[in-house]
């Protein structure tokens, strides 16, 4: 068994709890989420199983979408909802104000990793640190928001959906949009409903996937491999190219564009690899036929 399912993560439960349940039920132990959720927030968290943990390093890389909401007036040490209340204050921001402060972030941005992260430093993850009351200083990262929708403001409390690079923590952002407005601010509450190519659309809860487990169709809703390599062209290779390509030998191709990367197949359309045509010849880049 081997592809990618896409788990609508429910709150209250880790990253690692969906891998837990999907080995249970596959009988495989080869399985691998791709960009924790942290246990207050819910939705898309592909879960690879089989070979497909091969491409969990680049869905890990991909660009994320997200709604959140964010409490003005109110910050907390875990810039969450879970978190002890650091400081309150009113507010009296108007709502021009608000949308004004919150599409400031729109673009390219530096951004400072919060300590409640398992970002590590000297060896230790800044979460560790964290809950010994130890702060260290930590150097921001470049950052893209690609965009801000304002969906709801009701008071102090503000619904965004964020469409953004890997990297981005949506509760620092929250938190910087607070100390924009002078007010602070936390997330109150986080969905991921996009990653990579993957949509909250094509998710399945874990009773979803239980029943389906059940009904024996758990392994027809997977997604294939290949899905994930939809922007590179399809080449077909005949069984003398295959068992070069299956060999490890990169061979000469003609018809193919230099510098561009192929989904490989066999004759009977089973997915090989993901290859590249450098200097006239076709060049191994990731192999899934085993």
């Amino acid at each position: 068994m081997n592809g990618i399912i896409i788990i609508d993560k429910p709150m209250g439960r880790t990253s690692h709890d969906m891998v837990y349940v999907m080995r249970k039920l596959t009988g495989i132990k080869k399985v691998g989420h791709t960009g924790t959720l942290d246990p207050m927030a819910t939705g898309v968290l592909p879960v690879c199983i089989g070979n497909a943990t091969k491409v969990a390093d680049m869905l890990t890389l991909s660009d994320k979408r997200y709604i959140a909401e964010l409490v003005l007036g109110r910050t907390t040490d875990t810039q969450d909802a879970d978190g002890k209340v650091l400081t309150e204050c009113a507010v009296n921001c108007t709502e021009e104000e608000i949308r004004a402060a919150v599409m400031s972030f729109v673009g390219e941005i530096e951004q400072v990793p919060p300590m409640y992260s398992a970002i590590k430093q000297n060896g230790k993850k800044l979460y560790e640190l964290a809950r010994q009351g130890i702060e260290v200083e930590r150097k921001s990262r470049r950052i893209t928001i690609h965009s801000i929708d304002i969906l709801k403001i009701d008071g102090n409390h503000v619904t965004i959906d964020v469409s953004c690079s890997k990297g981005t923590y949506i509760r620092t952002l929250c938190e910087d949009i607070g100390k924009k407005l002078g007010v602070g601010a936390y997330m109150n509450t986080l969905r991921r409903t996009k990653t990579g190519p993957f949509s909250i659309e094509e998710s399945y809860t874990v009773e979803d996937v239980e029943k389906l487990k059940e009904n024996g169709q758990l392994e027809s809703v997977m997604i294939p491999v290949d899905r994930m390599f939809e922007e590179y062209p399809k080449i077909t290779l005949n069984p003398k190219q295959v068992k070069s390509v299956t060999n490890g030998m990169a061979m000469t191709y003609r018809g193919g564009t230099e510098g561009q990367t192929y989904r490989v197949y066999d004759e009977n359309g089973k997915f090989l690899c993901i290859s590249k045509i450098t200097d006239g010849r076709l060049k191994l880049e990731k192999s899934f036929w085993n």
